[in-house]
């Protein structure tokens, strides 16, 4: 079955990883690096977030990883979940989980952000940047001959470019 990602900022908690017990050892900028290298093998990773353990724990990090796909994010959920990974100690991973009577409005991505979902799954240079609208007369009524159909029929294209990125 096919699932649809659409080109908004995940908020869905089937999207989002609690990753915990984290060594304190590398710094939070070198857990990022290898937590992102680690889930990337599952799916494209929108965020890696890193944080310190709370004062009353142990000392370590936990992150939330985001992904696009709830797919990937069960996937990685099930390969990492008590594995070592890139540590001496296994780790333990879970989906996020949220109240569904909280509604959040989904957020537009930024235009890099476009750019990295649409070359994931489209392929590099798999689609275009260009957007054409093709405007088209409205349908004659009931009864029209085919003739007097086809004759009417028009078909304007407008092309618009979007900025390159920089």
């Amino acid at each position: 079955m096919a699932e649809l990602v659409p080109f908004a900022v995940p908020i869905e908690s089937d999207k989002t990883l609690l990753v915990w017990e984290l060594s304190s050892g590398p710094t939070a900028e070198a857990l990022h690096h290898s937590l992102f290298t680690a889930f990337s093998q599952f799916g494209l990773v929108y965020s890696v977030r890193v944080f310190p353990n709370a004062a009353v724990a142990h000392p370590g990090f936990y992150a939330v990883i985001k992904f696009y796909s709830a797919r990937a994010a069960h996937r990685a959920q099930k390969a990492c979940d008590r594995k070592q990974l890139f540590q001496k100690s296994p780790v333990k991973v879970r989906l996020g989980t949220r109240h569904k009577a909280v509604q959040h409005q989904a957020l537009a991505l930024n235009s890099s952000k476009c750019q990295e979902l649409a070359n994931y799954y489209f392929g590099f240079n798999g689609w275009s940047k260009r957007i054409i609208k093709v405007p088209c007369s409205p349908w004659k009524q009931y009864g029209q001959e085919e003739e007097e159909y086809l004759s009417d029929f028009s078909l304007e294209e407008e092309e618009f470019r979007l900025p390159e990125l920089d």
